[in-house]
């Protein structure tokens, strides 16, 4: 697995018109590329999510690839999609892994690092509507 080495980019963007504040229900997209630095084709097989919103509910998720796919990425290529993410609380965070594999079958995992989910709405305005 020497010649293996994934970078995993995000970013998260708040969508105010297709949340409903008063219900609270806060959307975002978030992008994921991921690029294959390694020598090696490599398959994104299954994904792990943990969601965790400002009143500590972590909410898990598990499944094979992501947006319906399991995609080849050949080296020096990357693969980038969007997705959503929709909390109860103006903030939170999501981190997780993708289980990958070799076209020799050797699977992995990568990690993909804690970003934040974040809306303009303050801490102070929710401070009421978390009890």
């Amino acid at each position: 697995m020497k010649n293996i080495k994934i970078t995993i980019n995000t970013h998260s963007t708040f969508l105010p018109e297709q949340s409903a504040i008063d219900n609270h229900r806060y959307l975002w997209s978030y992008e994921i590329t991921v690029l294959n630095e390694g020598m090696d084709f490599v398959q994104l097989l299954n994904r792990f999510w943990r969601i965790t919103d400002m009143t500590s509910h972590i909410e898990e998720v598990r499944g094979p690839g992501v947006v319906g796919l399991q995609p080849l990425i050949s080296p020096g290529k990357k693969f980038a999609y969007t997705s959503f993410c929709q909390l109860m609380t103006p903030q939170g965070t999501m981190e997780g892994h993708y289980e990958m594999q070799t076209l020799t079958e050797e699977r992995f995992i990568i990690n993909i690092p804690k970003f934040v989910l974040s809306s303009p709405v303050t801490s102070e305005s929710m401070r009421g509507r978390l009890h």
